[in-house]
């Protein structure tokens, strides 16, 4: 086996159409960032989600990075660790998730060649964790209702739907007239804006969780506005992209819990500092998906092992989002919780044969 870092470009269909209020989408994209060094073959996963979430970073945008710059930075450094990424961040800080995908496969490796596993390394201890389910925008309501009583047979312990304008104060009804008290969670991926206000006094009396992601990425007054208005709490996702921003938005109340995403802060490193920050400030928070592929996924799960993660996780069953998943075994949910396998306790196990079909682009750099 020669001492390489191989890029593959992945699409893998999934299980239904995802659509929030920023777009559909039908297949996952990723960048597997594959490093083989002295017989050993290590895994990260750069995942972005094209055309959702508000990001200009897509998966060709996350492979351009590697190939044209990072992987060559990587190779000079020379010392194949994660603290590569920390050193580098600050170079590119907006290809987050080309970062992630590094560091992660640096993670895996350090792992195998020092014969110890993730939640070592992290200092945490597994446990089952709670799930809960997140749902799309649907064509109608009945469709809504019809996919979450399916997925709901797994016990899932939380409800989140997306919402936009048009599509909101009815979902959010229904879900209470089909599930009860069950705790329910809105998402409206930005959105919204402050000629919006009273749709939120209205979920507000639904008795919510929380809001997440309102109003625009950088609109912290718009969101202190609403915060003043409303009681339910609101939720920094696409906004929580690093600490001095959620820093700046808690000293104004404009949230009051925060979404941890691995793939929006750079990897595991950046985001564990997050969840012990925020924790300072008394800031809940929990391990959100975009949804990944199972290799980012459980990155998140090692990493909702953190006692601070007070909240359920949004990772849930591989079945959930693929087709087929690029692990072995899947990730499944059982009572509402996850399990992480025996298998992947120390590291996730991937599914090359998998991987290898739904490989669309390939690129090896030795060293």
């Amino acid at each position: 086996m020669a001492n390489q870092v191989t890029l593959l470009h992945i699409d893998v269909p999934m299980t239904e159409p995802f659509r929030t209020s920023s777009g559909s989408i039908s297949s996952k994209q990723a960048v597997i960032v594959m490093i083989e060094r002295e017989g050993i073959r290590a895994f990260g996963e750069a995942s972005p989600m094209t055309g959702l979430f508000h990001s200009a970073i897509t998966a060709q945008v996350t492979w351009e990075f590697l190939v044209d710059y990072a992987i060559d930075e990587l190779i000079r450094d020379r010392r194949m660790r994660p603290q590569f990424v920390a050193d580098q961040f600050a170079r590119h800080a907006s290809q987050t998730f080309g970062w992630a995908g590094i560091e992660g496969a640096l993670w895996d490796l350090a792992v195998q060649e020092e014969d110890t596993g993730f939640l070592e390394r992290l200092e945490l201890e597994a446990r089952p964790l709670e799930t809960g389910l997140a749902l799309g925008i649907y064509p109608s309501i009945n469709e809504l209702v019809r996919s979450c009583r399916h997925w709901m047979k797994s016990g899932y312990r939380r409800i989140k739907i997306k919402i936009e304008p048009g599509w909101d104060i009815e979902p959010a009804r229904a879900m209470r007239a089909e599930f009860g008290d069950i705790p329910l969670v809105v998402d409206a991926n930005c959105a919204y804006g402050n000629e919006h206000l009273e749709v939120f006094d209205e979920l507000d009396k639904f008795g919510l969780v929380m809001i997440e992601q309102p109003l625009g990425v950088t609109d912290y007054p718009g969101h202190k506005k609403l915060q003043e208005r409303i009681k339910t709490p609101i939720c920094f996702d696409e906004s929580a992209t690093e600490w001095q921003r959620v820093e700046s938005a808690i000293a104004m109340d404009a949230c009051r819990i925060v979404n941890i995403k691995i793939q929006r802060l750079g990897g595991l490193m950046p985001a564990r500092r997050m969840i012990e920050r925020c924790n300072a400030q008394d800031i809940p928070t929990w391990i959100g998906t975009m949804p990944e592929l199972g290799i980012g996924a459980l990155h998140g799960l090692y990493l909702a092992m953190h006692p601070l993660c007070t909240m359920p996780t949004d990772i849930q069953a591989s079945s959930r989002w693929f087709a087929e998943d690029i692990i072995d075994p899947p990730i499944e949910v059982k009572d509402g919780m996850i399990e992480i396998p025996e298998a992947h306790l120390r590291r996730p196990q991937v599914n090359l044969d998998a991987i290898d079909r739904f490989t669309k682009n390939a690129r090896s750099f030795k060293f």
